[in-house]
């Protein structure tokens, strides 16, 4: 087929550190061509891919000083790949409802995953007006906001299958892998390390508009010996870290629609702590891959039985459910139900 991808900008395709959208799109386009589908990939100039890459701007929006206003970048992209659409059998948008006026009007056969939180009051009656849309979700607890989109299925996130190397031994620290945030509870985090006498290592970003709370609220707690602040890392230095560790803390509080990193842990045979929320209950599968708690003494407790958990299942239940070519095969099948559909309603209308 061919398939184009468009995506968001403000980091590359991969992203060089902190990015979950950016690093699917790069994974699923990989797996496409490695397929030997003919993908073009509109995204920032410093992205690296095997797809036909279309640079909608010079560089990262995040690693451009010089950007002011982001949303003029992603305008002139979506315009542009409005201007190539016949050149695709179908067009991929991860760039959320941005494209939904351009999409409506135009004679495009194309699918949106939506990557973020649906729980926003402000997103009602935008989704109410473009219900026509097709979108997919990347879990069954994302969509519960707005049953009534026009969902198209939903398609777990995946890795590549030798993106990460399974470590059978048993990690010394307990890892904290993600942005610091208010929704993220870096606080409960190490409030658990503190309970369980488990040292802490935290490797997260601190963006912006969090600035304020990490240096009010995170910061003071640093001071703790059993915390260490690793700060933001790349790529390259994720497995380690992961595979190092005892135990992988996700201690939401939101309703997270997937959560990356859970599956990352999961490659390396690294067991999952996470808060119930969101899509936690369908990625993990409890007592296997990690515990689902509710609490505090909760995640106390879980953490002291992580002894009674394999590494190996971790790995094995990656393998099985959340492998970048099963994600691609799940959305070809979508591409092609839609296409079909698209070319059966066009001989319909010249009937």
């Amino acid at each position: 087929m061919r398939i184009a991808q468009v995506a968001p900008l403000y980091e590359s395709v991969p992203p060089k550190y902190y990015g979950g959208t950016e690093r699917v799109v790069s994974y699923l386009t990989e797996e496409l061509v490695r397929q030997g589908h003919d993908v073009t990939l509109f995204a920032s100039g410093d992205s690296e891919t095997k797809a036909h890459l279309v640079a909608a701007c010079r560089r990262s929006l995040r690693m451009d000083k010089h950007c002011v206003d982001r949303l003029a970048h992603h305008m002139l992209m979506l315009e542009n790949v409005v201007q190539r659409a016949a050149e695709f059998d179908i067009v991929h948008f991860h760039t959320d409802y941005l494209h939904f006026p351009l999409s409506r009007r135009e004679q495009i056969t194309h699918v949106t995953t939506l990557h973020g939180r649906l729980d926003l009051p402000d997103l009602v009656p935008l989704y109410q007006e473009f219900r026509e849309m097709p979108v997919i979700s990347i879990s069954n607890g994302q969509r519960e906001p707005l049953p009534w989109a026009n969902w198209q299925a939903t398609v777990y996130h995946g890795l590549p299958a030798d993106m990460y190397q399974f470590r059978d031994k048993t990690g010394t620290y307990l890892a904290f892998l993600g942005r610091v945030s208010p929704e993220k509870r870096v606080d409960r985090a190490i409030e658990i390390a503190k309970q369980v006498g488990i040292p802490l290592k935290l490797a997260a970003k601190v963006d912006r508009v969090d600035k304020d709370y990490f240096e009010t609220v995170v910061e003071p707690l640093l001071r703790h010996p059993f915390v260490e602040f690793v700060g933001e890392i790349g790529e390259g230095e994720k497995e380690e870290f992961l595979s190092n560790a005892y135990a992988l803390l996700f201690p939401i509080d939101w309703p997270e629609p997937f959560g990356l990193v859970i599956i990352e842990a999961m490659a390396c045979g690294t067991p999952v702590i996470a808060y119930r929320g969101g899509a936690v209950p369908e990625v993990m599968e409890e007592g296997h891959t990690g515990f689902i708690v509710e609490g505090l003494e909760d995640a106390v407790d879980a953490v002291r039985r992580v002894p009674e958990l394999s590494r190996k299942r971790c790995r094995e239940v990656f393998d099985h459910r959340f492998t970048a070519a099963r994600m691609a095969h799940d959305y070809v099948q979508v591409y092609e139900r839609l296409t079909n559909t698209r070319q059966h309603e066009r001989l319909e209308v010249r009937a």
